[in-house]
């Protein structure tokens, strides 16, 4: 009897870890949620207050960093916990296209695009497709991500092989908070600029945010730290995460902007480093083939 109500208990305690994870995506689709409601209300303030625009706009942009947070602490808890489910997965696909998909786009648009431009310009128009294709971009990416974590065997024709330490394509998640670190380090409407300057800048963010959809649906590889923690120097690690999360504290406009930064161009860097490993192999090759 007392057996039976051990195994029981076990049952329900293994049933409730399930539940975890899914907690951390319903956290994480609540961030996108209230980023996308801070960004409206932001836009909504630009010519009545600008200065309670750019709260409600820094709003935005934690918001979306605490959905990253929270996107990292389910994956890892489910693998952890060994809670990993279809429905998981599709739920968590579904989540980042909310948090990193729209909203983003809603917190660029109304931060930048939509004051700074007449809505029937042309630049304004521009605006629009470009926030759309990243949008179209990320959706696709994590479509590609599903795809070749759960069926890797359809897509190796064509496609780089899969590995645990390495994502395909810059991660939404990185994408989106690239955005959100620009908009908290400067969350003043950039409207309220010089006119010069307002344009100036929003074009550039045009051209970053088209480069980010770009980033997304290439093949570049960007690091998973799925691994991380794993080795023998996983203390090491907690000491660093300790330290990057109090500097983060401390000075989150700088810190936070410099680790979107990075890891960003680290595909990029990473790129052209391989290039050029790959042109002193062929020079080293053509070298000792000419040499008698």
């Amino acid at each position: 009897m007392e057996t039976e109500e051990k195994k029981s208990v076990h049952k329900g305690l293994k049933k409730g870890l399930y539940l975890i994870p899914t907690a951390f995506t319903a956290a994480n689709i609540a961030m996108g949620f209230l980023a996308v409601l801070s960004s409206l209300r932001g836009f909504q303030l630009i010519a009545i207050n600008p200065e309670q625009a750019a709260i409600y706009f820094d709003y935005a942009a934690k918001g979306i960093a605490f959905a990253i947070l929270f996107d990292t602490l389910d994956g890892r808890v489910a693998r952890m916990t060994k809670t990993t489910t279809e429905i998981g997965v599709q739920l968590d696909s579904l989540a980042d296209v909310l948090t990193f998909g729209i909203a983003p786009v809603v917190l660029a648009y109304g931060w930048a695009f939509g004051a700074t431009f007449q809505e029937d310009s042309g630049l304004h128009g521009f605006g629009v497709f470009v926030l759309f294709m990243y949008l179209m971009c990320g959706a696709f990416r994590l479509a590609r991500f599903n795809l070749q974590a759960t069926r890797p065997r359809v897509l190796m024709e064509g496609t780089p092989n899969v590995d645990k330490k390495n994502f395909v394509g810059l991660p939404i998640p990185a994408a989106a908070g690239l955005i959100a670190a620009i908009v908290h380090f400067a969350p003043q409407p950039i409207v309220s600029r010089q006119e010069n300057l307002a344009e100036f800048y929003s074009i550039l963010l045009m051209f970053l945010i088209g480069g980010l959809g770009l980033l997304m649906v290439s093949t570049l590889r960007y690091i998973s730290f799925k691994s991380a923690g794993t080795g023998r120097r996983s203390g090491y690690l907690i000491l660093v995460i300790a330290a990057v999360g109090m500097l983060a504290w401390l000075y989150s406009r700088y810190v936070l902007l410099f680790l979107a930064v990075v890891y960003a161009s680290y595909g990029i860097i990473g790129y052209f480093l391989g290039l050029l490993r790959h042109t002193n192999r062929k020079e080293a090759v053509v070298a000792d083939k000419i040499q008698p």
